[in-house]
């Protein structure tokens, strides 16, 4: 009954208006850094400050067509996967107005994310440990995404994603040494990958080094 009490008396004036936006987290490994994709802002607020790509979502719009949007158009990539993060929504998290933000998060090659950079001014790779000051509440939209790969790391199998079709173990080390900021031996990585299941070698072996070449592995196809 108070439910419909409230439809049928509702006035739109009477509740401040309330903006909805997304935010795209876009993560990578590079040199053995986990690094962000940001964007320098061009307009107020925030002018020339770094900030994850975003963007208001349209009336026509639904929130994972928004984010897409974003990626397409302010990253320049296409074809990513992205999952929802978590919505932020504090009072003056936006000098603006009221706005309550959507974030999602992918994970990008190193490949993918470096053409990004060279192919557009506006963008630059940020380490996580370091992104300096970012516009708005990014900084924390950031971390929040950095301590939800880190807790799924161990039971979905992400770091594949941040990785070539074809990898060495040492390089599937370097980018979970990059994500738990930690350093793990080498015996003893390579035998939790192994009991995980979730790669196979390929038979083949890295080209092109000054030293032995190391096999090359690839990920397992997951069951549903």
């Amino acid at each position: 009954m108070e439910d419909r009490e409230f439809i049928e008396n509702y006035d739109p004036t009477e509740f401040p208006a309330v903006a909805v936006t997304v935010d795209t987290v876009l993560l990578s490994v590079v040199d053995g850094k986990l690094v962000a994709l940001l964007q320098e802002r061009g307009a107020a607020p925030f002018a020339g400050k770094l900030a994850i790509p975003g963007s208001f979502v349209r009336e026509e719009e639904g929130l994972d067509e928004a984010a897409e949007r974003v990626v397409a158009t302010k990253a320049r990539l296409e074809h990513v996967w992205l999952e929802q993060l978590y919505s932020f929504g504090a009072p003056g998290r936006d000098p603006r107005m009221r706005i309550v933000t959507v974030a999602y998060f992918a994970l990008l090659p190193a490949k993918i994310a470096l053409q990004a950079v060279d192919r557009h001014p506006d963008l630059t790779l940020a380490e996580v440990a370091e992104p300096g000051k970012l516009a708005f509440d990014h900084a924390e939209i950031l971390r929040t995404a950095v301590l939800r790969l880190r807790g799924k790391l161990d039971y979905v199998p992400l770091a594949f994603a941040l990785l070539p079709e074809k990898f060495t173990l040492r390089e599937l080390q370097q980018v979970h040494e990059a994500i738990l900021a930690t350093q793990f031996t080498k015996p003893a990585f390579r035998r939790r990958m192994i009991d995980q299941g979730w790669i196979e070698p390929t038979g083949e072996f890295e080209s092109g080094t000054p030293y032995r070449p190391a096999e090359l592995y690839r990920c397992k196809p997951q069951q549903d």
